[in-house]
């Protein structure tokens, strides 16, 4: 049914395309995202943990999504440039440019190992592990077992796009679900069975880890339409400087969500200090582990909301590419429309049933505080998440048509100059409200620059469409 030149995609119907190609994007997203989500279930839900492990967590985090920042430069650099030269029919290049990203990410993979073990203490004080020595002392445990498994981590996200590029996107699903599946088995029998603490949760997690690499490793060794040989494992700079920078853009905009997550975890830290209930001992840890807790959360969502926008990239471009502006214009509409419905749904949820998401994370253990303080941070923090999600598709479908120097505007004036520039500026004001204020402060005045630049793309898409002509009528279907 498929045409090998991909014309389909100019005339199959744009919802039908809409579930084809942004499920199995969605589905990878959500599982590579319960992976720390997990974890923290579990851990919450110890007793003998608790919002101690919870904030532990929180605190090692971002230093997770450094190493995904790497993983994810090398292997979307990668995948974009090997679908160029497979297009292109220069399957030398192609060859040279996956054996150079295996060789790129394993040593990526092992230089932040090494780098994480030799600077611990003060990583985990950056990010606002000092909060109180109990939670200090699980970070510490955490972020030693989660180091271990960094080479791996790296070589599997890093792969998972490679072999998403070789036309196996239901592959590179299965080899990262099923590393999910190994860390939710595992967990249980560590932190409940074993008693191994944060320890436990690490070392399951990093079990999942190995699987996906191996299942990695058997598929490169497997791929369809690239055969590696050893001359494509030799560093060729040329290679590499035609492929990293097409990546930069993925490894920016997970830097920038780790620069604001430092800035909100030390305001946190800081001014939940002088708050008359945290700025207690035995209470201290509990802003940061319930804000990692909501984070988690809208983790999901943007799963979801990133999955649907980046699934549909091939058919946004395509259609772009072909000139069939008024079919461009369309699916950008239905994007943006039902983007906006899964916020509306995820904002249901966080205003309805905060208590009941927060009793997943182990609030029957907690104190009264403890849940007064996760019911706030679940209706203020995300209460703006229906504009979230239609920014993050609108940066994403610019990008996709080829407005990439303002999908990357966009994106580091939300997470770095609002996100960051509002975390350190609210608490000022407002206290440890302030924190929670950072957030939907950040997204509406997004979203308002957003409204622009979209009111903009489509009067620009409607004028291309009338000045090359009519949809097709082989497109009509979709409208």
């Amino acid at each position: 049914m498929e045409k090998s030149d991909n014309s389909f995609l100019k005339t199959a119907d744009l919802n039908s395309l809409i579930r084809r190609y942004s499920l199995p994007c969605i589905i990878s997203l959500i599982v590579a995202a319960l992976y720390n989500i997990v974890d923290q279930l579990f851990i919450s839900n110890a007793s003998y943990l608790g919002s101690y492990g919870n904030a532990a967590n929180t605190v090692v985090y971002p230093m997770t999504v450094v190493a995904l920042a790497f993983a994810v430069m090398v292997g979307d650099g990668a995948c974009s440039y090997v679908s160029l030269c497979l297009g292109s029919g220069r399957t030398k290049d192609a060859k040279r440019t996956v054996g150079n990203a295996i060789v790129l990410c394993i040593a990526i993979g092992i230089a932040i190992t090494v780098v994480y073990l030799l600077l611990e203490d003060v990583l985990l004080s950056l990010f606002g592990g000092r909060v109180n020595a109990q939670t200090f002392a699980y970070s510490r445990e955490y972020f030693f077992w989660i180091t271990v498994g960094i080479p791996f981590y790296v070589f599997g996200q890093g792969m998972n796009a490679i072999i998403r590029s070789d036309g196996n996107p239901r592959f590179a699903m299965v080899a990262t679900t099923l590393g999910a599946v190994v860390n939710v088995i595992f967990d249980p029998i560590f932190i409940f069975g074993l008693h191994w603490g944060m320890m436990g949760a690490a070392v399951a997690t990093v079990m999942g880890q190995v699987l996906t690499a191996i299942l990695s490793i058997w598929y490169m060794c497997h791929m369809k339409l690239i055969k590696l040989d050893r001359d494509s494992f030799r560093l060729d700079g040329r290679v590499i400087k035609k492929f990293i920078p097409l990546g930069m853009t993925s490894l920016l905009t997970q830097i920038s969500l780790v620069a604001a997550m430092a800035a909100i975890n030390n305001m946190i830290r800081i001014y939940g200090a002088k708050d008359a209930i945290f700025g207690q001992e035995q209470y201290a840890q509990i802003p940061m582990a319930v804000v990692g807790i909501v984070m988690k959360f809208f983790q999901i969502v943007i799963s979801i909301v990133v999955g649907m926008a980046a699934g549909i990239i091939p058919v946004a471009g395509y259609n772009m590419g072909a000139q069939e502006y008024n079919r461009t214009r369309k699916l950008y509409q239905l994007i943006l429309i039902y983007e906006a419905m899964v916020g509306a749904v995820a904002l249901v949820i966080v205003e309805a049933f905060p208590r009941q998401i927060i009793d997943l994370f182990g609030a029957a253990n907690e104190s009264s505080y403890y849940t007064s303080f996760a019911v706030k941070a679940f209706r203020v923090y995300l209460c703006m998440i229906v504009f979230a999600c239609v920014n993050k598709a609108n940066f994403i479908y610019m990008q996709a048509i080829g407005k990439a120097f303002m999908s990357s505007l966009l994106s580091l004036l939300r997470e770095v100059i609002f996100g960051v520039g509002f975390a350190l500026l609210l608490p000022l004001f407002f206290g440890l409200d302030g924190v929670l204020y950072s957030m939907p402060v950040s997204d509406l005045l997004t979203f308002v620059i957003s409204a622009v630049v979209i009111r903009k793309t489509f009067q620009e898409l409607s004028e291309l469409a009338a000045k090359f002509g009519p949809v097709k009528a082989g497109n009509t279907s979709v409208d």
